[in-house]
């Protein structure tokens, strides 16, 4: 085992109580096992991290497994997703499993059950079904067919497998207990047929097993030692391990169900249907927007795995569900990016700036450190020029003694560069400033090592050279919806929350050196935020995201 000074969680106490109660350590398998009907979102980090987590503590092996039992909903694309997802945050699978591997198996388990009198067939359609099992507060009744014969259980099922019967004809239910205080123990439904293509086993079935009856066993055909799932499934370990009475052998490992806690982050939605929703409506390009949580999304976004699985280790493992607020997962990426991010210089809303005078015609090139964090990353060069681009908003013709940016008769260093003064400006016939006007100290170049170079001044502007500058296409994303909690609302869809200005785009001028920048590859643009290329990008033109603002623009508008 490996060393790990971290307080462990509970999910971890009880893995320790087990091999303090003799269980042998190297008899420990884990396993992730995903329904492949869309893609991973943040919400599913905290169970892979802490499956492989379990896996790599104890140096033993965990499975990638697709609950797949659902032809309607599920595709091959989801499976390599999914993949895609899990190997992006670092980890590798033991074995990769697929539940329909074992419809062999589960069918002929089954046809056991059926002949121990432990499974029937039941032909009512499924409200009369429904009225049958009861309530909360009220028992079920036994149905009409619950005594059926067992061959002829047998001779409707095989019909059933061979698609003589329709969807909503028969199907296979085991025999449990109709008054049982867990409804999920009332007679739950193992099989029913469907007529559609599965994505692995094609035409081959047509019929299909439940979740419930699927579950357990998969987790016991491939020895499966700790069955770790969220909160909603704890009504489904008794169904889980009376499932699992019925095949396991006493010379074999009997698979343990434990539940954890969901970890919710505000401003989202992690329910596959409503994240379905924002797709099909248009609110998003797809499931890799940029604005989704998915695990893609965070991706294309700019978001690093490091981050994402730094942020699953501190909200750790509990036993309620609660909320996370989206500025702990910011948090954790600035951390990250801040040391792994180099700086580029990239001007989001230009207006034309004039050194009056610097030199006409006169071009030098200045040195840039990549990041002031870590000198090993080295310098670039920057081109310096008499007119320079900085932002609109860097410049007041007058302003009041907060403001130390760019004023009239006031001083700012450009980053790498030189000590300016504003000196006035230009108007259009409307009153807006369309030119500045500044001097610069031509003896105050940065690291000169001159009097004048490391002469304090209290603002310090980012700034591109015209000439030299590349228009960019930049996507200002924020929070796709405007409260912390948009599903919890009883009154009104989810929908209604959805931020409209969850996406500016607009044309900025950058620094030329980030021509040289790869799709995926995240900078930070000095003094306005983190930015990842994005994979739009052409060799005509770069489109970048905006990974995440400098500091948290929501902490005021929650409180």
């Amino acid at each position: 085992m490996s060393e790990d000074k971290r307080p462990n969680n509970f999910i971890e106490d009880i893995v320790e109580d087990d091999l303090k109660s003799g269980f042998p350590e190297d008899m420990l398998r884990f396993r992730f096992p995903p329904e492949p009907n869309g893609f991973l979102h943040i919400g599913h980090v905290s169970a892979i991290c802490l499956n492989f987590g379990l896996g790599e503590k104890y140096n033993r092996p965990v499975n990638l497994r697709f609950d797949d039992t659902n032809p309607a909903k599920e595709e091959a694309k989801y499976v390599e997703a999914i993949k895609e997802d899990v190997i992006w945050l670092g980890y590798k699978w033991d074995n990769l499993c697929f539940s329909s591997d074992y419809f062999q198996e589960l069918y002929d388990w089954a046809i056991q059950m059926i002949k121990d009198g432990k499974a029937y067939v039941d032909s009512q359609s499924s409200d009369e079904i429904a009225k049958q099992k009861g309530s909360p507060t009220e028992p079920g009744v036994n149905g009409p067919y619950r005594d059926r014969s067992v061959e002829e259980n047998l001779l409707l099922f095989e019909g059933m497998k061979n698609g003589a019967y329709g969807e909503s004809e028969h199907i296979l239910r085991a025999k449990i207990n109709m008054q049982s205080t867990n409804m999920l123990m009332r007679d739950p439904i193992m099989y029913r047929v469907v007529n559609l293509t599965h994505h692995r086993t094609g035409d081959l079935w047509k019929i299909y097993p439940m979740y419930d009856w699927t579950h357990g066993e998969s987790d016991y055909i491939e020895q499966i030692t700790h069955s770790f799932c969220t909160l909603e499934f704890l009504p489904h370990r008794e169904l889980y391990d009376w499932f699992l009475d019925e095949v396991v052998e006493t010379d074999k490992v009997r698979p343990k169900q434990r539940e954890f806690a969901r970890r919710n982050v505000s401003h989202t939605v992690t329910s596959k249907r409503k994240l379905q929703k924002l797709v099909e409506a248009g609110i998003v390009t797809g499931w890799d927007d940029p604005r989704m949580t998915t695990i893609s999304g965070l991706r294309r976004r700019g978001y690093t795995s490091t981050a994402v699985k730094n942020f699953a280790d501190s909200i750790g493992i509990g036993r309620r569900d609660n909320l996370v607020d989206m500025n702990h997962l910011e948090f954790h990426l600035r951390d990250d990016l801040n040391k792994a991010a180099d700086r580029v210089m990239c001007v989001l809303d230009p207006i034309k700036l004039v050194i009056t005078n610097y030199p006409e015609g006169k071009e030098e090139m200045l040195q840039a450190e990549n990041n002031q964090e870590d000198e090993s990353r080295g310098y670039r060069e920057m081109p310096f020029s008499r007119e320079i681009y900085i932002e609109r908003e860097d410049y007041r013709e007058e302003a009041n003694k907060k403001f130390f940016r760019l004023k009239n008769g006031k001083e700012v260093r450009l980053k790498n560069a030189y000590i300016i003064k504003a000196e006035g400006c230009i108007k259009d016939a409307d009153g807006n400033i369309t030119e500045i006007h500044a001097t610069y100290d031509s003896d105050s170049k940065s690291g000169t090592g001159t009097e004048a170079s490391t002469r304090k001044v209290k603002g310090t502007l980012h700034w591109v050279s015209i000439a030299h500058s590349v228009p960019v296409e930049v996507r200002l994303y924020d929070r796709l919806f405007t409260i912390p909690s948009p599903d919890t609302d009883k009154e009104k869809d989810f929908m209604e929350f959805v931020n409209p200005d969850s996406l500016e785009v607009i044309t900025a001028m950058a620094e030329p050196a980030m021509k040289n920048l790869q799709i995926g590859e995240t900078v930070q643009f000095q003094r306005m935020g983190y930015f990842c290329v994005d994979l739009d990008t052409t060799p005509d033109k770069m489109v970048f995201n905006r990974t995440v603002t400098l500091r948290d623009t929501w902490a005021k508008l929650d409180a």
